[in-house]
C-alpha cells in the first residue's frame, strides 16, 4: 500500500507540520517499511494517529493508494481503518474485561469476519508470538511484554495491507527473542504488508527501507532535505 500526505499539519502539545510527499512503504504485494524517529514528545505518536485516521488533521491530506481518506466521512474512515489498517499501540489499549484471545478476535468482529477462520488464525498468531498459553488470561494478568504481543496479534489478524507500530519493542520484558513484536513487524513487508513505525531507537530505524525524522516541528527525510 502506498501512503501519501500533502501539506500535513497538526497543532497539539507537540506542534509540527510536513510538506507534500509520502513515507512510501511499497505498493501492492511488494511491501516495504518506513520509520519515523525523534525524541520523546516530538509528535511521533500523533503522526501515527493521523495516518491511522484516529485524529483529525488541522490541514492537508492523507492518501492510501489512490483514495484521499482524509476527505471521507468519519464512518467511512472507520470502515477503511477496520479493513486496511492494523495498529500496534504503545499503550496496548487492550480491553480489561476481555481475555487475551477475545481481545485479538475483536479485529475480526469489527469487520464481520467469520469466527471459525478468525479463531484459527488468532491461535496461529498467538502461538508464533509465544502467548497462546495465556489466551484465557485477562490483561491485568499479563506482563507488559505479553500485552504487547497480544496487541500485535490483534493488529495483524485480518492481514491488513498497512500496519502502524508505535514503539513496537518499547515494552518487552524478556529481550528480542521469540515473540518480539518489533521483529515480527519488520518481517511483514516480506509478505506484502506495508509498515510505518515510530521509535526513538536508532537500531530499529536502521532496518527500515526509509527513515524520516521529526525535527523542530517538521517531518523530514533522513538527511534533512525536507522531502519525504
Amino acid at each position: 500500500m502506498l501512503v501519501r500526505r500533502a501539506r500535513l499539519s497538526k497543532t497539539s502539545a507537540s506542534r509540527w507540520r510536513a510538506g507534500s510527499g509520502a513515507p512510501r512503504c511499497g505498493r501492492g504485494r511488494e511491501g516495504g517499511s518506513a520509520c519515523g524517529g525523534g525524541p520523546s514528545g516530538c509528535g511521533k505518536s500523533t503522526l501515527l494517529n493521523l495516518l491511522g485516521l484516529l485524529e483529525p488533521l488541522d490541514a492537508g491530506e492523507i492518501w492510501l493508494d489512490d483514495v484521499c481518506v482524509s476527505r471521507l466521512s468519519r464512518r467511512a474512515q472507520c470502515r477503511v481503518r477496520g479493513r486496511s489498517i492494523g495498529y500496534i499501540f504503545q499503550s496496548f489499549l487492550l480491553i480489561a474485561g476481555l481475555t487475551a484471545l477475545e481481545n485479538v478476535l475483536l479485529a475480526a468482529h469489527y469487520v464481520g469476519r467469520p469466527r471459525p477462520a478468525a479463531l484459527a488464525e488468532a491461535g496461529r498468531l498467538m502461538d508464533r508470538l509465544g502467548v497462546v498459553h495465556r489466551a484465557d488470561h485477562y490483561p491485568a494478568q499479563l506482563s507488559g511484554g505479553e500485552q504487547q504481543r497480544v496487541a500485535y496479534c490483534r493488529a495483524v489478524l485480518n492481514a491488513p495491507p498497512l500496519v502502524l507500530a508505535d514503539e513496537p519493542t518499547g515494552n518487552l520484558d524478556d529481550g528480542p527473542r521469540r515473540g518480539d513484536p518489533g521483529r515480527a513487524a519488520r518481517a511483514l513487508p516480506e509478505r506484502g504488508t506495508s509498515v510505518i513505525l515510530v521509535t526513538h531507537r536508532a537500531d530499529a530505524a536502521a532496518r527500515a527501507d526509509r527513515v524520516l525524522r521529526l525535527r523542530e516541528g517538521r517531518l523530514e527525510s533522513q538527511g534533512g532535505d525536507g522531502h519525504s
